[in-house]
């Protein structure tokens, strides 16, 4: 930690340093990230990024009595630093450590809890709205990425805002980076903005020529008035901004402490909304995450000096589906992938280098995506839709609405489905099994190893319905690859036979059952266990046959127990009036914290270990 950052515990400390020392403060913030980072992984690129807008932004706000909102946040780390979390930092992401996102909990200058995307600025709103209502004074101020404005929900802010016309700043840091390249026409636009020469020439000089076209009568009243908007379209930069109600100020150097204290002051002096737009590079003040922003957005832990991980990379879930769905696709024409702004993240970067004409990335647009999947299908195409359980939320109606309740044979391929890790609360994804259960004519599968992924993206894709499995984030089990086969629509395995009870369960968590029923054999409690594999519809038949034995049943899920797997058996036992007695293993009804995987796991008694004491805990009261 260097020796100005030493000093610095609050904004109110960073106000108190000259130019000079502000500078070296950049340096040392870039320095001490980097550190951390490298040591706990975490999201290093984005908050590179943005080192310089977070000094201006702490310079001239003041904070926490002004508002500023970061969306995702992923690239708050500086700001984390210089409200009072200094030393705490060195716990980013870990269990019991903070968070590597602005949480309201945390502290005071989180002023909205962030982690997924296009929030900021109807939070923003919602603030200053309430700010108005109260008759308080404040400044509220939105950073959102150009990438987060792919997000249909950040349109839909801008316009609300505008129409309202109160005092607002929206910052834009654009690097023209999400996590991966940027698409889109906004993207496109900024661009432009960007590397035009004509957008360079000062906008308040320009209107102020404009002013100065004569109203004669109310013919050139109109002629005037249509002249002055052709002038403008033609040379002032951002007006989709303008046209949105917004004073549009930019593009401005978001690596130029100096310029943008002035133009962030110059944005409070006006009423109503502002967009500010600032000119950011990804991963700025280490030059591999320059070259590379997209490798170095969320790392693991790496080697300062040449960026390589500390520890080698295994074959992952999602390396497994993206490299299946690309051999299966091979013979299959009709076959499309789309994601939403994760090509790397989902695998679906092996799909687009071998099908660029059948790949698409959407941006940040969940909805629309599904809705484009929707679209694909009813004209016989096979649309494979590949998104995190977390994200997947947030197109949750158009899956009801758009898919499902046209039976349309879409698939949805749900990376990163139960505890995902350091990301923790905001990025577990613990719902999808209770959210996607619940709707008709949806069939949802759940495979235990890398070898049942590929069988079942097989049957998705032969499959004449809406369909869906979900797989966990991280290093496969390594089981051996067998060839491609169909697997009958709701059948579970029996994996162990056994008589004194039976475990019954879905995904990851049923491999570390499996090594706890063999563990207690030599204790002679002998388990039964089962692969359920599918979720919805359920093996109704082999679960009536083990529930007519009136031997305790076990489920096991990565999942909330609220309307999980365990409920789908609960329920199916109640109507069947079968009497064993059931016991659910799951995610508790709460938001679980950051942490390694099995940290988190074993929190809720998800590990080999925590399932055999629990076992051995049911089984020696009978």
């Amino acid at each position: 930690m260097g020796p100005i950052l030493e000093r610095i515990s609050s904004p109110e400390d960073l106000k108190k340093l000259n130019f000079s020392e502000v500078v070296a403060l950049a340096r040392e913030l870039r320095e001490y990230i980097i550190t951390v980072a490298s040591q706990n992984g975490g999201h290093l690129a984005p908050s590179l990024g943005v080192i310089e807008l977070t000094l201006a932004l702490h310079l001239v706000f003041e904070a926490p009595k002004d508002k500023i909102i970061w969306d995702v946040g992923h690239q708050a780390y500086a700001h984390k630093i210089l409200t009072g979390r200094k030393k705490q930092f060195k716990t980013l992401r870990t269990f019991g450590g903070i968070s590597g996102f602005p949480k309201r909990e945390e502290s005071p200058y989180d002023s909205f809890g962030v982690g997924h995307s296009s929030t900021s600025i109807s939070a923003a709103l919602g603030m200053a709205l309430a700010r108005d209502l109260k008759g308080e004074n404040y400044e509220v101020v939105a950073v959102i990425g150009d990438g987060a404005l792919t997000g249909g929900m950040a349109f839909e802010a801008l316009n609300h805002a505008g129409h309202l016309k109160t005092n607002l700043i929206v910052v834009v840091n654009d690097n023209e980076m999400s996590i991966a390249k940027n698409v889109g026409a906004l993207s496109s636009y900024l661009s432009r903005i960007r590397t035009d020469p004509k957008y360079s020439k000062g906008k308040d000089e320009l209107e102020a020529l404009i002013k100065k076209i004569p109203h004669i009568g109310p013919t050139m009243v109109k002629v005037g008035e249509r002249l002055k908007d052709s002038f403008k379209y033609l040379l002032v930069p951002g007006m989709i901004f303008e046209e949105l109600g917004f004073t549009y100020l930019g593009p401005i150097d978001g690596h130029n402490i100096k310029e943008m204290t002035e133009v962030l002051r110059r944005a409070k002096t006006y009423d109503g909304p502002v967009v500010i737009h600032v000119i950011t590079k990804k991963g700025k003040g280490y030059l591999l995450a320059e070259e590379n922003p997209d490798g170095f957005h969320g790392v693991g832990k790496f080697y300062v000096s040449t960026g390589e991980p500390v520890e080698a990379p295994k074959v992952s879930f999602t390396e497994v589906f993206g490299k299946a769905l690309v051999e299966l696709s091979e013979s299959r024409r009709d076959v499309v992938a789309i994601t939403a702004a994760m090509p790397t993240g989902t695998g679906l970067n092996y799909f687009a280098r071998h099908f660029p004409d059948r790949f698409y990335d959407v941006g940040i647009a969940e909805q629309h995506a599904v809705t484009m999947a929707a679209g694909m299908a009813c004209e016989g195409l096979k649309p494979v839709v590949a998104i995190y359980s977390t994200f997947l939320q947030r197109s949750f109606d158009q899956i009801i609405h758009d898919v499902c309740l046209q039976n349309l044979p879409v698939v949805f391929a749900i990376d990163r489905a139960g505890i995902v890790g350091e990301d923790g609360p905001t990025h577990h994804g613990i719902f999808d099994l209770s959210y996607l259960r619940l709707i008709p004519n949806l069939t949802l599968m759940v495979p235990r190893n890398e070898d049942m992924l590929r069988k079942m993206l097989y049957t998705a894709l032969n499959y004449p319905g809406p369909i869906a499995l979900r797989y966990p984030r991280g290093a496969a089990v390594g089981v051996k690859l067998t060839p491609y086969e169909e697997i009958p629509i709701g059948t579970g395995e029996v994996l162990k036979e056994g008589r004194d009870g039976f475990i019954v369960g879905v995904g990851r968590p049923l491999n570390y059952a499996l090594k706890a029923a063999q563990r207690l054999e030599n204790e002679g409690i002998s388990l039964g266990v089962i692969d359920a594999r599918f979720v919805k519809p359920l093996d109704e038949k082999l679960l009536e046959e083990i529930g007519r034995l009136k031997k305790p049943v076990i489920t096991v899920e990565e999942n909330v127990l609220a309307g999980g797997f365990g409920s789908a058996v609960n329920e199916l036992f109640q109507a069947k009036g079968l009497e064993s007695r059931v016991i659910n293993l799951g995610i508790a009804d709460e938001f679980p914290p950051q942490g390694k995987v099995e940290e988190v796991l074993n929190l809720y008694g998800l590990t080999e270990e925590k399932i055999y004491l629990k076992l051995q805990e049911i089984f020696s009261k009978r």
